[in-house]
């Protein structure tokens, strides 16, 4: 049996890391080393949880100075708004982005809102669409996007 040049076990290395990376790539919450995603744990000061719409109708508990970062993966959702500035404020101005091989009206992008954890409490995150597609209206489950966020001394 032949044995694999440098080169090949190089490339099935990567090959292998990507297929890990993509596995992740879904619409699963995702977060920075020491931080929660989601459930009951909280995140340490300083860091960021992010979350995508696989935490639709979580709650997640964050200590004062995290950033909660909340990627919505698509153009047609609304920014993202907390309920409670006073406690999980925003971190700067909504971001969109838009894919550049979508074809027009298909809201393929990302709608990106990030908020810093300030004082402990409560708050909701919610954001709202009302088309899933080009003319496409979403179903009544899938028009709201909503976390709560504990935030704990």
């Amino acid at each position: 049996m032949r044995t694999p040049s440098p080169k090949t076990t190089a490339a099935l290395g990567c090959a292998a890391l990507a297929l890990v990376a993509l596995t992740g790539c879904g619409s699963t919450a995702t977060s920075a080393p020491g931080t929660s995603a989601a459930g009951s744990t909280a995140a340490t000061a300083g860091r960021t949880v992010a979350l995508d719409e696989s935490a639709d109708r979580t709650r997640i508990t964050v200590g004062p100075g995290t950033t909660v970062r909340v990627d919505l993966h698509s153009t047609y959702w609304s920014a993202v708004t907390s309920s409670a500035p006073d406690r999980l404020a925003p971190a700067g101005a909504p971001a969109t982005s838009a894919s550049p091989s979508c074809r027009p009206g298909a809201g393929c992008g990302t709608v990106t809102t990030a908020f810093t954890a300030l004082a402990a409490g409560s708050a909701r995150l919610t954001a709202q669409r009302t088309s899933c597609g080009e003319a496409k209206p979403c179903p009544p489950d899938q028009q709201t996007f909503t976390v709560d966020v504990e935030v704990t001394p």
